[in-house]
């Protein structure tokens, strides 16, 4: 299992729809948009990582780019739980 990085938040799974995916086959967020039949307010939203990847976007992406919706879950989830553990407070075990 890969580990988060600790020193940053892990690449937002937008950036990686952006730098990986869209700009590599010349596809703007615009074509993207009308393809999938989502507004470009939503596809910019995932970009600037102000929309969560869900299940249903993730099944979507994987269809349009052939990977799997669990690629695109994983890119979120890290994202999550890296934001999760700044602000987890550490409690104390319990005795076993």
């Amino acid at each position: 299992m890969t580990k988060l990085p600790t020193h940053r938040c892990p690449t937002l799974a937008g950036e990686i729809l952006l730098e990986e995916f869209l700009k590599p086959a010349k596809v703007t967020q615009k074509m993207l948009a009308e393809h999938t039949g989502w507004t470009p307010a939503k596809i910019s939203e995932i970009i600037h990582g102000k929309r969560a990847i869900t299940p249903e976007s993730a099944l979507v992406l994987a269809d349009t780019f052939g990977t799997t919706a669990e690629f695109w879950l994983n890119l979120q989830l890290s994202v999550d739980l890296w934001l999760a553990k700044q602000q987890h407070i550490t409690v104390e075990r319990l005795a076993s």
